[in-house]
């Protein structure tokens, strides 16, 4: 690649970056994010896909590697497909599964999987898929709680936890 090819783009990739973040949710929703994080216990060794872990938030439902799962208030429940697409995906990457009938440790809600676009399994939690928050970078972090008021921590039975938004965007 030539000098001038790459001063070009470097800030090119950037802005897409910052496009795609801040366009993910539905259009109309506001607000901006503390950031904030609190401390999930750490994850055992268990080969589940999703395990529930103590937070600030309460009991939430983590990854096998301790990261906070969401749900998106856009999605409809059992409806089989992902509300969240495009450039909202690189924000709120899905929680998938190589299995079609994903494990869980203490985990009581329903568990299921959508198909995605790309052949993927998504888990779902009562109906709802489940996701990722890019700007979490450690296990128990959760700065996606309250984003554009859409984007919510789950319980283990799969209801929203509502309670420690933090400020309802990013």
């Amino acid at each position: 690649m030539s000098g001038h090819l790459r001063t070009v783009a470097g800030p090119a990739i950037a802005l897409a970056a910052m496009v795609a973040l801040t366009g993910c949710g539905a259009a109309g929703n506001t607000g901006t994010a503390s950031g904030s994080s609190s401390s999930a216990s750490p994850p055992g060794t268990s080969t589940s896909d999703l395990s529930v872990a103590d937070s600030a938030l309460g009991r939430i439902v983590v990854t096998r590697s301790g990261m906070t799962a969401y749900v998106f208030t856009k999605d409809t429940p059992n409806s089989g497909r992902s509300a969240c697409t495009g450039p909202c995906l690189q924000a709120w990457p899905p929680v998938t599964t190589a299995s079609g009938t994903p494990s869980a440790d203490g985990v009581t809600g329903k568990l299921a999987t959508i198909t995605l676009s790309d052949g993927r399994k998504q888990v779902t939690l009562e109906g709802r898929p489940l996701y990722l928050f890019a700007k979490d970078t450690k296990a128990g972090d959760v700065k996606g709680q309250g984003v554009k008021t859409v984007w919510y921590a789950v319980s283990p039975d799969g209801s929203m936890v509502t309670g420690g938004s933090n400020g309802g965007g990013y």
